[in-house]
């Protein structure tokens, strides 16, 4: 594959971005739950809403709005599709792979792109529980430090991986990890293996 084709968005990413479902247009649409990550100062920012059937936790409606690129747009709305439908337990755990293999794959300096969509979904399904009188139902993704000297989570150092750190110099440049001591280097390594077979396979 040439480095062309690397970059290049399947047909079905092209109709996402192109001609987005389900985005949120209504100011007044009445969710049962919201979630909202990223910053627009900083980058990309991701909304989005769902209705749920409370007898059955299966959520009825997904939308959403974003300021990020093409890949962020393509990937919620495929997301969109995915969950609406499903029960809540179950679209808490659509994750970048499920998204990107409905998308018929993104370039793996996008992959990053899909994690915006599922991470406020999970935000929106914690929302819905804590309005609904169910905080034993929310799940909070809790992180651990891994470099202590840089303060470097285990969040993070996924996140480095999707935004295509491959070695643990990559991991270094995006963190600053592991830049004072150096303990945590054989940690990081591990991690680095482990977040690749994850997200790449």
């Amino acid at each position: 594959m040439s480095a062309h084709q690397s970059w290049a968005y399947t047909d079905i990413v092209k109709d996402h971005f192109m001609n987005p479902r389900n985005v949120l247009k209504d100011d007044d649409y009445q969710e049962d739950g919201k979630g909202m990550v990223g910053n627009v100062q900083c980058g990309d920012e991701m909304l989005v809403v769902i209705k749920v059937d409370k007898e059955k936790d299966v959520i009825t409606d997904c939308k959403w709005k974003t300021y990020g690129c093409a890949s962020a747009i393509a990937s919620t709305s495929a997301m969109s599709e995915i969950v609406t439908g499903m029960p809540l337990d179950e679209a808490f755990n659509v994750g970048p792979k499920q998204i990107a293999a409905a998308l018929g794959q993104l370039p793996e300096n996008k992959i990053h792109c899909s994690v915006l969509g599922d991470k406020a979904l999970r935000a929106a399904i914690n929302d819905y529980y804590t309005r609904s009188g169910r905080p034993d139902k929310v799940i909070k993704e809790e992180s651990r430090i891994i470099c202590k000297c840089m303060n470097v989570t285990d969040h993070e150092i996924e996140e480095a991986v999707l935004e295509g750190a491959r070695t643990f110099l990559d991991l270094q440049e995006k963190t600053k990890m592991s830049t004072v001591c150096g303990k945590c280097k054989d940690e990081a390594q591990t991690l680095l293996k482990v977040y690749m077979k994850k997200h790449f396979g």
